[in-house]
């Protein structure tokens, strides 16, 4: 499979009026080279005016219904727009869409889920963004099988990524058994690696004890890209998540100039994207070997820091936010 020489920059960003406008520029300024949406996203995007009208015409479909013809219609139009990209390099040129994140504990509910919604886009270029549970992983695994795409998000620990890399090399292996398209056409699928909310909750703590901000989602970040590299999967690749910054205390492409590495992805709001289109050339950034990373890991132990628990605690929160970004979705279309 083709590689990409450096970091892939994708827009975490998705809604109506913009795809018409800024995404377009974006493409053919070959800022991005894909997109993303989640819950959350969606969720402020509705509210948007351009909406209203799908909206009136799906009066009488259920909550969850409306919901998934307004998305389907944005992630269509999205993988139209993307779709030249994917044509020339079948690594990149993705969006993504995410099951529905109440099934993230029901494999059965989430395979059958994310199989209907390709097959309704109806879109090569489309992955289906599945929660790095354990229900998740066996999903994961199947869809690669039946040629779907997976964007495996919320991914926070070794165990999830060695989770995730496992069921892809199985959906990989089965894959090959069964289908008859050549090695370059199989399915892709990234690891979302969530970055900066280590940060968030971690550097008042760290800080204490001499460790620098903003440092212990970067090395975390870091540790899991070797992880995952070591598997040599050619059609997966690291995607660094959760990239935007909070106050003024860091320049908006921190984390993506703290994470430009080869052969991965970035998805950054729109602000990160912004600034980065002001830098010019971006050099690759150092990457520590895993002796170095577990240096580091030593001394956040010894500042207090229980990076596993802490892990735990973020998985937890971040399916939690994506069930409540989806539930309001759904009561804002009754």
């Amino acid at each position: 499979m083709q590689e990409s020489a450096l970091l892939s920059l994708w827009c975490d960003f998705i809604e109506r009026d913009f795809l018409e406008n800024d995404f377009i520029k974006m493409i053919e300024g070959d800022l991005i080279e894909g997109a993303t949406s989640n819950p959350t996203i969606f969720q402020q995007a509705f509210l948007s005016e351009s909406y209203q009208a799908q909206k009136d015409s799906l009066k009488g479909k259920s909550p969850k219904e409306i919901y998934e013809a307004l998305a389907k219609t944005d992630i269509q139009r999205a993988a139209e727009l993307l779709k030249p990209l994917y044509d020339a390099n079948p690594n990149d040129g993705y969006i993504s869409i995410e099951v529905d994140p109440n099934l993230c504990e029901d494999a059965k509910a989430t395979i059958e889920e994310g199989v209907r919604l390709f097959n309704d886009i109806g879109y090569p270029n489309v992955m289906i963004k599945i929660p790095a549970t354990k229900a998740g992983f066996g999903a994961m695994g199947e869809l690669i099988a039946q040629g779907i795409s997976v964007n495996a998000t919320l991914v926070f620990n070794k165990e999830q990524v060695v989770g995730c890399m496992e069921a892809f090399k199985k959906g990989y292996e089965q894959l090959k058994q069964t289908s008859k398209k050549e090695l370059k056409d199989f399915p892709r699928a990234v690891v979302s690696i969530f970055v900066s909310r280590f940060d968030r909750k971690c550097d008042s703590i760290l800080q204490e004890k001499g460790i620098p901000n903003a440092t212990l989602g970067i090395k975390n970040a870091q540790y899991l890209y070797h992880i995952l590299n070591s598997y040599s999967l050619s059609g997966v690749r690291a995607l660094f998540a959760s990239t935007g910054v909070k106050g003024e205390d860091l320049e908006p492409v921190y984390y993506i100039k703290e994470l430009y590495h080869p052969y991965a992805v970035n998805t950054a709001p729109l602000t990160a994207l912004n600034a980065f289109m002001e830098l010019g050339d971006v050099e690759e950034a150092y990457l520590p070997d895993m002796d170095e990373l577990e240096e580091f890991f030593a001394s956040v132990k010894e500042a207090g820091v229980d990076l596993n628990k802490v892990s735990k605690e973020l998985l937890e929160q971040g399916l939690e936010d994506f069930k409540v970004a989806f539930g309001k979705i759904l009561a804002s279309l009754e």
